[in-house]
């Protein structure tokens, strides 16, 4: 789609106007060609949108841009129109150059809009009506079979022009007709289409993400229903089947159906990085090899895989020798990665461009069950594809092996797989065929690849056309993954790419993290518990997807960093009021904090600073899940009294420091004891004297009691006896 002045005047026949007529009559009649109405048809929204306050002219032959010899010559012409004012009526002029262009980079230049030295004759003409602001019409022109000014064309690529005349001049677009030979010789194309899904921050789709995506309206069933019954290679992002299979039997039903389809497509295919990461920035910060997955056993409930008479896991796991049949049995890694049958292992594909020599050398090094690795790459970072020249499918850079995609044709296949308009779509088919022309006519009988771009927003009609476009292709025989790999080489020269700075830098820093949460990890009986889904979101983070939004994915890394950080003070000691302690042997308690929602293996060192309190060193204890936990230290106290600070640090088993590290001031007062024990046996003894000699008394005076009273009696009587 182009928006340019046009470089010379369209040479304009009489008006044929009646001629038009019985063209568009007999589009609406022909097989293979849609159906326009005499006039423009106003459509509220435009497809796809452009920008605000312009407006767009889209030239797209009919069939691809493919005449034949006897064939008729059929387009449309679509204006689009995001003004606020209705366009004006106009007449649209169709003509076409009787010169095939010589080559590739001429073709770039007239698609580009380069018509200046390229002699074209008007063959039709077209009224357009006025459009509505913020629509879009489509009106078709014809030219007939018997027309002279097809008759005599040579196989071959030839200009096609559309013009008409605006207040603010003349707008034309560019396409182009391809002549095929009568008989063209069998060239294999391989057609590479990504099963992809879109960003994601967390390491698995959530249950209801896989619902929504593998419903009949979603992305995913789009994308399958668009490669199926093709012949296209699928590369699969192996975290899609891995987040069904991890459910197990709570799975929804869309998305195990989803995966039993995927499994049973006959179509060769290879698994991408995992959440199809970016591998150049991952190789920037150094590794050797791309990241893989260490495990997902954290993403999985036991009870979701015990086996049942009805209903089997997916996929079913191997089982242990000797083991009960009715307890759980979880799938291995490897099996929860699988991606299909007829997979072609150690493929990569680094996003377009990003992959310089080096990158391309160190992959290539790389070996699965001793076979070769395959690395993807455009054309356009060849020198040979940079210079304007066909680059065949299987080439070898140094020693690496590399499956070389057109850039050329790959661009214009993935923008017509993005269009769900005919029209507009035809438009990107007829560039990507044009270019195919001239590719299967330099590949000295190799095959070529192609891929549609990494876009998981594709409806199955813009991947089903744009695939059926490709292979059904003049000349053009479907190629496996397999068969590309196996096919003659040629040799390559990569060019320099430039560095990914930022998302490389990113990478350094996840990875960072990545190795502190390793060490933290330690705490735990089973370290894949954090391990597993750590590596799994930093791969996610570094997905490709990301690519087309910076900011997001900016905010994404910062929150993942955010998290990680909050992870790796998720258990620590509550800080501990200064003690005073009184006596030689007491013990001293303490509180861990662990808001995991898994037990933790710890162990308490606690250094005092003075040798006057013994302290048991090391105390271990097992903090309970997303709660507080006492640990109680024995210590004694030797003679004499002061201040002491104890060191409190916790460590893993493995001695990694757990938290930060807490003092504690402890006051010691040790003889007290003694003089307390003294002050109260004193106390005791006085209260015991006390009582003793209290109730001696008492029974000294009871005793004197009863002697006194006989006494008293006799002095009486002789009182009496007196008187």
């Amino acid at each position: 789609m182009t928006l340019i002045p046009a470089g010379t005047p369209a040479r304009r026949r009489a008006s044929r106007a009646v001629a038009v007529v019985l063209a568009i009559l007999t589009a609406l009649a022909t097989p293979g060609i849609p159906a326009f109405a005499g006039t423009p048809s106003p459509i509220p929204t435009p497809t796809p949108p452009i920008p605000a306050g312009t407006t767009a002219f889209t030239l797209a032959p009919i069939s691809n841009g493919i005449v034949s010899p006897g064939e008729a010559l059929a387009v449309s012409l679509t204006l689009q129109n995001e003004t606020d004012a209705a366009t004006a009526a106009a007449v649209a002029t169709v003509s076409l150059g009787r010169t095939p262009l010589p080559d590739r980079e001429s073709l770039s230049a007239w698609l580009e809009g380069t018509t200046s030295g390229v002699r074209t004759e008007e063959v039709a003409t077209a009224s357009m009506e006025s459009v509505p602001a913020r629509s879009q019409a489509v009106t078709a022109a014809r030219v007939e079979a018997d027309d002279p000014s097809l008759a005599g064309l040579a196989p071959g690529v030839y200009p096609l022009l559309a013009a008409y005349d605006s207040p603010t001049g003349t707008v034309t677009s560019t396409s182009a007709v391809i002549v095929p030979e009568a008989d063209p010789g069998e060239i294999g194309l391989g057609v590479l289409v990504p099963i992809t899904a879109g960003p994601l921050s967390a390491g698995l789709l959530t249950a209801d993400e896989l619902g929504e995506l593998t419903a009949p309206d979603g992305a995913l069933t789009a994308q399958l229903d668009g490669v199926e019954g093709t012949a296209a290679i699928l590369a699969i992002d192996p975290a899609i089947p891995a987040a069904v299979r991890v459910l197990g039997s709570s799975a929804p039903e869309s998305a195990t159906a989803w995966l039993a389809r995927l499994e049973a497509l006959p179509n060769s295919r290879f698994a991408l990085q995992f959440g199809d990461a970016d591998i150049a920035a991952q190789l920037e910060t150094g590794l050797t090899a791309p990241l893989r997955p260490t495990s997902l056993t954290a993403y999985m409930v036991p009870e979701n895989f015990v086996p049942d008479s009805d209903t089997e896991p997916t996929p079913t796991p191997t089982p242990t020798p000797g083991a009960d049949p009715d307890a759980p049995v979880l799938p291995t890694l490897a099996e929860l990665l699988e991606v299909g049958p007829n997979t072609r292992e150690g493929v990569y594909w680094p996003t377009a461009g990003s992959a310089g020599p080096a990158a391309v050398e160190q992959l290539g090094g790389l070996t699965v069950d001793d076979q070769g690795s395959l690395t993807v790459i455009p054309s356009a970072t060849t020198t040979a594809g940079a210079g304007g020249q066909t680059v065949r499918a299987h080439g070898v850079a140094g020693d690496a092996s590399v499956l070389v995609y057109d850039s050329d044709i790959s661009a214009a296949l993935e923008k017509a797989s993005a269009l769900d308009d005919n029209s507009l779509r035809g438009a990107a088919l007829t560039q990507a065929t044009a270019y195919l022309a001239f590719a299967t006519a330099q590949t000295d009988g190799a095959p070529l690849l192609v891929t549609l771009g990494r876009n998981p927003d594709r409806s199955r009609l813009g991947l089903a056309a744009t695939i059926g476009a490709a292979l059904d292709a003049p000349g053009v025989t479907p190629f496996t993954i397999g068969g590309l790999a196996n096919s003659a080489t040629a040799d390559v020269e990569i060019e320099d790419a430039p560095e990914q700075s930022a998302r490389s830098a990113a990478a350094s820093a996840l990875l960072v993290e990545e190795a502190e949460l390793a060490r933290f990890s330690t705490i735990l009986d089973d370290t894949s518990l954090l391990t597993g889904p750590e590596r799994a979101e930093v791969l996610q983070l570094l997905g490709n997807a990301w690519l087309v939004d910076d900011v997001a994915w900016t905010e994404a890394v910062s929150a993942h960093r955010d998290q990680t950080a909050t992870t790796l003070d998720s258990v620590g000691l509550v800080p501990t009021a200064p003690i005073s302690l009184f006596g030689s042997n007491v013990g001293l308690r303490f509180w861990v904090r662990n808001d995991l929602p898994y037990p933790v293996n710890l162990v308490l060192y606690v250094t005092p600073d003075d040798l006057r309190l013994d302290v048991q060193r090391a105390n271990p204890l097992i903090a309970q899940p997303s709660s507080n936990t006492r640990v109680e230290v024995p210590v004694q106290a030797r003679v004499g009294n002061g201040d002491v600070t104890l060191d409190l640090q916790l460590r893993s088993r493995a001695s990694v420091a757990i938290g930060d590290p807490e003092s504690v001031e402890v006051s010691v007062r040790a003889e007290w004891e003694t003089f307390g024990l003294a002050a109260l046996g004193i106390v005791v003894g006085a209260l015991l004297l006390f009582g003793v000699v209290r109730t001696v008394r008492r029974i000294r005076a009871r005793r004197r009691g009863k002697d006194a009273a006989p006494g008293d009696a006799d002095a009486g009587t002789e009182s009496e006896d007196a008187t």
